[in-house]
């Protein structure tokens, strides 16, 4: 995950109604990030030919307060896959934001290091994301950016300028790697659009790795 901290201003048109922008050190982030998919099931019957694939996105984070308790979550800009059924099927069922163009990816790992590579074709060109990371997994700080970046286990969804919807993201706290080095080259603009485009000329605030994990993503969607 590139974490780049960006005016708070840029995200308000993107914010669902019902929640709040999350701030951490008084700033505001938006993250691109690239993983796999792994095994992926449906009512726990795994997807046939279509359950292992990288995804690409661009998200930002968010808080809901319900009386005296806070839920954070994350709000996704675009979400990129290879595989149009899927995309297709996330943008019907979920009303979510999915474009599919071509990826791929490089993940080498050995005794001293990972070297992990995530691609997307657009405009015929490929862009990345990469890093190379030390082998040893770490927990994270209390407080850390890596914390805030991956201690959101809620996603909201954008359905209208009234409507928001709500769903639950489940699993273990993750452990993270320490990044050595990183290159990031990305089509902003044509990924995702004038508002985003001055990202392409910086470099992220912060890289952050985390090992990942088995992930329950809820298929109740509270709207409200």
């Amino acid at each position: 995950m590139a974490n780049y901290a960006v005016n708070s201003e840029l995200l308000k048109p993107y914010l669902p109604n019902g929640v709040e922008l999350d701030f951490y050190e008084d700033k505001t982030y938006v993250s691109l990030v690239g993983f796999m998919f792994k095994q992926t099931s449906l009512f726990n019957i795994p997807v046939p030919f279509l359950g292992t694939f990288e995804e690409i996105n661009l998200r930002f984070y968010v808080k809901r307060v319900e009386a005296d308790s806070i839920k954070r979550g994350v709000v996704f800009i675009n979400e990129t896959v290879p595989y149009k059924l899927v995309a297709w099927l996330a943008n019907k069922l979920y009303k979510e934001h999915y474009i599919a163009i071509p990826t791929k990816n490089e993940i080498e790992i050995t005794s001293l290091s990972k070297s992990i590579k995530y691609h997307w074709k657009i405009n015929r060109e490929w862009n990345h994301i990469a890093v190379n990371t030390s082998i040893k997994n770490e927990q994270m700080l209390p407080g850390s950016i890596e914390e805030f970046i991956f201690e959101h286990y809620y996603g909201y969804t954008k359905i209208n300028n009234q409507l928001s919807q709500e769903y639950k993201v489940d699993h273990p706290r993750w452990l993270v790697n320490k990044v050595i080095d990183h290159s990031i080259h990305c089509d902003f603009k044509s990924m995702y659009g004038n508002d985003f485009s001055f990202l392409s000329d910086r470099q992220p605030d912060s890289v952050t790795v985390a090992e990942g994990s088995p992930v329950t993503v809820k298929w109740k969607r509270t709207s409200f």
